[in-house]
């Protein structure tokens, strides 16, 4: 090992913990932020649209835009990684999502708030896929601590957002209530900066030489099986923030109340993130909690549905649970990995197939119950999407990990290929 990447271990990795604390710190805040530029805006959807002028086409857009977006950030991102480096795409991705929320507070048109909303998902989206593998990177012996902190702080910046939009608002305009959360990645960055620098002139080391290869994810069940249950744990999730509201408008529910429920929502993942993680790492095969939670959201769906203000609280409690199959889909990622080459790929397959599977949700949602005049087909696609979720959560839990598993169908096609 050269001197260099020795030194650039001990300060990223090493004996001090000033470095591992740098990285922990900037993945931590910008963590924050990974979901703001979405909860901010959906209990404002209906105020926004009547200041611009759009309705339930541009609503549901920009309800499909998050999991569009972050799909195709999940596709490009291990490529990115591979090609500029980890900690420099995550610092750009830090600034997209800054000039993004701070620049959509301007907005004149529902088009103008597609197109800065377009620039800080993207930037989120990185940050997505670009996370996961910088936890096995520098906390490789504290995966379960480390993606129960990270995971936490997403959670924090879904549901702080959706439970302070109206009341900000109300109070100062919803473009102050937007623009507050550009103040989040703003904070991030300068220890993002602070990281590069750290990494900067230092060769490859052997993480990274394993950064530069590219796998064959697609022939491994677990890259599938982690794309459906990503990828319909998150058409749930973004169908329900986007909708939601308007259901329970809909039954006669304020939007002040509709708010207040996407929190609660929203809140049920915060708490669940202190248990899911360690959930996931400590039983080999998790299988028996996601089936629970598919359970939730079943009950949930038909409580929203059939009695939608009647006990709202807890039909919004019971689909926050169903989807508590997001903080574990994550910790799967670095679980069924050896290495942050595996999680890197798996992460960016994963996420940009499954948000791109995720991302008619919103969209048809709307559509169908414009269609139809009623929600009876909108929440047949939920019902549906909980059912794939549970096919891919199937999947994915059973113990084994993507390197051995790769390896051993390479090892199978070999004597095929000669023969």
């Amino acid at each position: 090992m050269s001197p260099t990447v020795g030194g650039l271990r001990a300060s990223l990795h090493g004996t001090g913990r000033r470095g591992r604390v740098l990285v922990l710190i900037a993945i931590l805040v910008f963590s924050l932020s990974l979901r703001t530029a979405v909860t901010s805006l959906t209990p404002l959807l209906g105020r926004i649209g009547d200041d611009l002028g759009f309705g339930s086409v541009a609503t549901g857009l920009l309800g499909m835009l998050p999991t569009l977006l972050f799909g195709v950030a999940g596709v490009v991102g291990a490529g990115l990684g591979r090609r500029f480096g980890l900690e420099q795409v995550t610092t750009a991705a830090v600034v997209l999502t800054l000039v993004g929320i701070g620049t959509r507070a301007f907005c004149s048109s529902a088009w103008s708030l597609i197109l800065t909303s377009t620039l800080a998902l993207f930037g989120m989206g990185l940050g997505n896929v670009l996370v996961p593998p910088l936890v096995k990177r520098y906390f490789a012996d504290r995966i379960a601590v480390v993606s129960t902190v990270y995971i936490l702080c997403v959670q924090l910046g879904t549901t702080v957002p959706a439970a302070i939009a109206v009341p900000v608002a109300d109070a100062a305009g919803w473009r102050v209530s937007l623009a507050l959360w550009a103040l989040v990645p703003l904070i991030a960055l300068p220890a993002w900066l602070m990281v590069v620098r750290e990494r900067r002139g230092a060769p490859v080391d052997d993480a990274g030489v394993a950064e530069r290869r590219k796998l064959p994810v697609w022939r491994s069940p677990i890259a599938w099986g982690l794309t459906l249950m990503f990828g319909m744990t998150s058409l749930l999730t973004y169908s329900l923030l986007t909708w939601m509201p308007k259901v329970i408008t809909d039954a006669g529910g304020s939007e002040s109340l509709g708010g207040t429920a996407v929190a609660v929502f929203s809140g049920v993942g915060l708490a669940a993130t202190v248990v899911v993680p360690w959930l996931t790492v400590r039983f080999a095969n998790p299988f028996g909690f996601v089936a629970g939670f598919a359970v939730c959201m079943l009950a949930g769906l038909a409580g929203l549905r059939w009695a939608p203000m009647d006990g709202w609280i807890f039909w919004a409690l019971l689909t926050g649970v169903g989807v508590c199959s997001f903080p574990m889909s994550l910790t799967l990622i670095n679980v069924r990995t050896r290495t942050a080459d595996g999680s890197s790929a798996l992460s960016s397959f994963g996420q940009g197939l499954g948000y791109l599977l995720a991302c008619a949700g919103p969209l048809l949602f709307g559509v169908l119950h414009d269609a139809s005049g009623g929600w009876d087909l909108s929440f047949g696609v939920l019902l549906v999407a909980t059912t794939l979720m549970t096919i891919g959560a199937w999947i994915i839990c059973r113990p084994r990990n993507l390197e051995d598993d790769l390896a051993r169908r390479s090892a199978a096609a070999a004597p095929d290929a000669l023969g």
